[in-house]
């Protein structure tokens, strides 16, 4: 059942309470396919594959003019609080289509564009690159959390979530801590 603008903004004071020092990695999800989720207990982020097994290096929305996926929108990292809101069990938060799954503060004053993200041992640069909800968003969770994810409190908050570029490679596991680098 989609979740209304109301629901969501009576659960903003948690997202906003999320760690902004050091946090953690909830989940993590590939897309091996378009339309495809897979949920993963480990894997390995790296920058020519960005994270393995994911379809980003194939069929990525951003190309470079030599035509290969963009790396500074390598990895979409969403804030594990926000997306609970609108998934309503951690068993829908793949739908999201984000790989990374944190609890932690990404609001662009924690997190500047340019800032270091460390996820266990790897480290992503955070792009300036906006993250927003698309129609597949809007179909697995609704038009009210499309909207208020979109709107200017919602992009405030970075509730859609940010996207980097995987700057050290390494192998995270759920549970690996998060800080900025």
């Amino acid at each position: 059942m989609p979740v209304t603008a109301a629901q969501i903004e009576e659960r903003l004071d948690w997202v906003k309470e999320s760690p902004s020092n050091s946090g953690v990695l909830k989940a993590l999800c590939i897309r091996p396919e378009v339309n495809e989720r897979k949920e993963l207990e480990t894997c390995l982020l790296s920058p020519e594959l960005g994270v393995e097994g994911d379809f980003w290096v194939q069929n990525c929305w951003k190309k470079l003019e030599d035509n290969t996926s963009d790396p500074v929108v390598q990895v979409a990292i969403m804030n594990s609080r926000a997306v609970d809101i609108v998934a309503g069990s951690k068993d829908r938060w793949i739908l999201a289509g984000d790989q990374l799954f944190v609890d932690f503060d990404i609001r662009e004053d924690n997190l500047a564009p340019g800032d270091l993200l460390k996820v266990g041992p790897a480290a992503i640069k955070i792009s300036s690159v906006p993250h927003t909800g698309c129609k597949l968003f809007r179909e697995r969770y609704g038009v009210e959390a499309l909207n208020f994810f979109n709107s200017d409190i919602g992009s405030a908050l970075r509730l859609r979530g940010v996207f980097g570029q995987i700057v050290q490679a390494g192998v995270v596991t759920v549970g690996d801590i998060v800080e900025k680098g």
